[in-house]
């Protein structure tokens, strides 16, 4: 495996660094692991690093001054990643590949990569055929889904003009493509509906007409020019992430939505190392040596009260242990202390906090169910008759779902599943049904089978394990037909899930 190539100067350094977090996110998606997703991404960032240092230097050369029209460096190392994984799928080394990435390189969509210009997506050319910061802080809003602050101060522009440029900049990218769409070699049908798609791509209030929709339900190459055309209604990320990476772009696009959310910059999950696996994670606050001493000392107070309790207490405070209970609301049936530091209160509503003591909540599941006992809470008798007040309240789900529709087209769509469990999880499986017939047809961060209406998501190696009160988050592509209303019947592990709001 080659070694990464070395900066050189401290300006390069800095984008190298921004660049391989990309590269190895994608590459993560197009492996069937870890270990493969590294050494993936570093043979493609070692290759296309090397094709931008001679096209760099053969632009001085020539002595012009101007650059030759090219891809910005993250999208030309995305590039890099898909030449390199179809020279693997060629050596012999596919079955270290996603299995759908295999078949896509097989087919006419990934052809399209390699073959004659003018036939290469829309958003490809577009984009390579713009100056080089025009197509950079395009990328970077739309596709890395930064900030603008964050964009302006990486590409040094004025924060309160950057907007304004991004839209200056999209309408060109806009123009390059309407271009090339001109010029691209198609059919007469296609040829009469050109000049229309402009026209209804232009304003957000024209309406398609009936016919044009039904040409673009049929024809891939006009819907991919109206994804580009069309400015608004929120599109042009996922035409860019489609067009331009090809396989996997709007999983990709979806992974840097997300964390740019989480505030990872640029999609680093690590200060050090970014995998691409454990995005959509709360992030963990590191315990420092300040922290680990802190903890001591709070352990140790709490031991020492806990051992005076039975000689300090008074009559009421007795009697108050006798019925399992205690004059701060803790159980003290268990005579083993409950420290706040490992706790969270588990009912149903799911709203227990890390570091607040376990609490006994007898109104959140049936009485005498000694499997969904929280942490802390009395075996004793006196313990079980407490509990028994509630045990005619019916359980409340373990888990929330949240199912969200990100984007859909004609005859597809993409989709997000966020899941909230009240229970720690050494792995899950998340079921749900389609009302309509929906087809799943990839999926990022899980893996799925379909029977029919019925489909059901299973974890990755990498994300299984869920704390309790603790979120994962998996995406997908599907197809739909008529319809596409929301999925329904969601069960985690089998059990029952409450839909969100």
């Amino acid at each position: 495996m080659p070694d990464l190539p070395t900066p050189q100067n401290a300006a390069e350094a800095a984008l190298l660094s921004e660049c391989w977090d990309a590269v190895l996110s994608y590459a993560d998606l197009c492996t069937s692991g870890s270990a493969s997703a590294t050494r993936l991404a570093t043979e493609a960032f070692t290759h296309g690093i090397d094709e931008l240092r001679a096209a760099t230097a053969a632009s001085k050369s020539t002595g012009t001054g101007r650059r030759a029209l090219r891809l910005p460096r993250i999208p030309l190392l995305l590039a890099s990643v898909r030449t390199v994984a179809a020279a693997w799928e060629t050596s012999g080394l596919g079955h270290r590949l996603d299995p759908d990435l295999r078949l896509w390189l097989h087919s006419d969509k990934a052809a399209r990569y390699v073959g004659p210009p003018l036939h290469r997506p829309l958003a490809l050319r577009g984009l390579r055929d713009m100056q080089e910061p025009d197509a950079v802080l395009l990328w970077l809003a739309e596709v890395e889904s930064l900030p603008m602050s964050a964009v302006a101060r990486r590409l040094g522009l004025d924060p309160a003009a950057a907007s304004s440029e991004l839209a200056q900049v999209r309408a060109l990218f806009r123009d390059r493509c309407h271009r090339n769409h001109l010029d691209t070699p198609m059919d007469a049908h296609c040829r009469s509906y050109a000049r229309l798609l402009d026209a209804v791509t232009r304003s957000p209030s024209a309406e398609t007409p009936e016919d044009l929709s039904r040409h673009m339900a049929r024809c891939v190459e006009c819907a991919e020019a109206a994804a580009c055309l069309r400015l608004h209604g929120g599109g042009l990320p996922a035409a860019l992430s489609s067009g331009v990476i090809g396989w996997g772009g709007l999983a990709y696009l979806e992974r840097r939505r997300r964390a740019a959310e989480a505030g990872m910059s640029g999609g680093r999950t690590d200060a050090a190392v970014d995998t691409g696996l454990n995005e959509g994670k709360p992030v963990r606050p590191r315990i420092g040596r300040t922290g680990i001493l802190v903890t001591a000392v709070l352990v140790s107070a709490l031991a020492l009260t806990v051992s005076l309790m039975p000689f300090g207490g008074s009559k009421g405070d007795d009697a108050n242990a006798a019925q399992g209970e205690s004059t701060d609301g803790r159980s003290v049936a268990d005579p083993g202390p409950t420290f706040p530091s490992g706790s969270k209160t588990k009912s149903g509503s799911g709203t227990g906090t890390a570091g607040s003591p376990a609490v006994a909540d007898s109104t959140s599941r049936p009485a005498g169910n000694s499997d969904q006992e929280a942490q802390g809470e009395s075996s004793s008798p006196a313990g079980k008759q407490g509990g028994a007040k509630g045990s005619t309240k019916s359980a409340a789900p373990d888990c929330r779902v949240k199912y969200e529709i990100v984007s859909e087209w004609p005859d597809g769509f993409q989709a997000t599943v966020t899941v909230t469990s009240t229970k720690a999880l050494a792995t899950w499986s998340l079921g749900w049904t389609f009302k309509d017939g929906q087809r799943v047809g990839q999926m990022w961060d899980g893996t799925f089978t379909q029977d029919d209406s019925h489909v059901t998501a299973t974890a990755a190696d990498y994300n299984k394990t869920v704390a309790a009160n603790g979120t994962f988050t998996f995406g997908f592509l599907g197809s739909w037909t008529g319809s596409n209303s929301a999925a329904r019947n969601f069960t985690l592990n089998k059990a029952s899930c409450q839909v969100a709001g």
